[in-house]
């Protein structure tokens, strides 16, 4: 099943859960507990804000993009959508609005988002929106491309990065994983550029993250959104260029499709886990992994949010026995 499934999960969650956000239970000041939300909260993005809050976005389980706010990672309460009726994008008029992607571009909160619907990999695309804050509200923009004119099937999941000056937005769903400079605002693709290709059909949900003088490729591998029948995992690669190569430890390129380095995968207590978020830094110094996947008691809620830290290994992200953890000590967060 392709990441179109998530209509299906989202058609489910709706039908099965209220639209209000029902909090895990992380009431001890120095300890958190995962699930930390147990909202259906697909394909998380999380941003530091200038009024000292952490806000999170979604794919809409809750329609027309759900936004959290959390002071301390743990406790999130919601805000609102993005969008409303009025405002929501009509490009792919009858597509849902999947994996947004929230970032800061001068003084605008800058959100890319993807709109699909089921089997239209071919007519759907990536747009983006943008707000004066993060609560919102965001004007949308329209499209930066569909699948069909910029020749790449699936083109969904975006993400957003600035590498020396330069914007560019990486994206793809298992038909590979391509990037492209955009303009100066980060609203249009820069006149003339060409897409490059930096991973196989092995994964979608990149993200990439800079560290001593690494690019980690983040993706995830697998089916997300089957239930009990997922099989979603975390996978990375690392290189030292933005463009790639990126390789797995073993030295395997990623634009093979078989490459896949795994950080976390499902266990007993949770199904699917992937598509994380951008990598949150506490005060300590601890990197965050923020991530959604289905509690196989209760499959009906939705592909939930989880986080658990990373420990950095010989110059690899590791997870804890490479499974979702039952929780732990809070990030800190002064």
């Amino acid at each position: 099943m392709k990441k179109q499934a998530i209509l299906l999960s989202v058609v489910l969650a709706l039908s099965a859960s209220a639209t209000l956000p029902v909090a895990a239970d992380n009431s001890a000041n120095n300890s958190y507990t995962n699930p930390i939300e147990r909202t259906s909260l697909p394909d998380p993005t999380i941003i530091k804000a200038d009024d000292g809050y952490y806000y999170l976005y979604a794919t809409e389980s809750i329609r027309n993009l759900p936004i959290y706010k959390s002071k301390n990672l743990v406790d999130w309460a919601y805000v609102g959508t993005a969008f409303t009726p009025e405002t929501r994008p009509q490009m792919v008029p009858k597509g849902g609005l999947w994996a947004p992607d929230i970032n800061r571009i001068g003084s605008k909160y800058v959100l890319y988002y993807a709109k699909s619907q089921w089997g239209g990999e071919w007519s759907c695309g990536i747009g983006v929106a943008t707000a004066d804050q993060p609560q919102g509200p965001f004007t949308d923009h329209g499209k930066l491309f569909l699948s069909n004119e910029i020749g790449v099937q699936n083109s969904i999941d975006p993400f957003y990065i600035d590498d020396n000056g330069h914007k560019y937005l990486f994206w793809g769903s298992f038909r590979g994983i391509y990037g492209i400079e955009l303009s100066a605002d980060g609203l249009s693709v820069k006149p003339g550029a060409d897409k490059f290709k930096i991973a196989g059909t092995q994964m979608e949900a990149t993200y990439i993250h800079k560290r001593d003088g690494y690019y980690y490729l983040f993706g995830s591998a697998g089916t997300c959104c089957d239930g009990a029948k997922s099989t979603y995992r975390v996978i990375v690669g690392r290189s030292t260029s933005l463009f790639g190569p990126y390789l797995t430890p073993d030295g395997k390129s990623m634009l093979e499709d078989d490459a896949i380095h795994v950080v976390l995968h499902g266990n007993r207590r949770v199904v699917g886990p992937g598509h994380n978020a951008e990598i949150i830094t506490d005060d300590a110094g601890t990197d965050w992994l923020f991530y959604h996947g289905f509690m196989r008691r209760d499959l009906h809620a939705g592909r939930v949010l989880w986080m658990d830290p990373i420990v950095w290994a010989n110059g690899w992200p590791t997870i804890k026995d490479g499974v979702p953890s039952k929780g732990g000590a809070r990030p800190v967060i002064r």
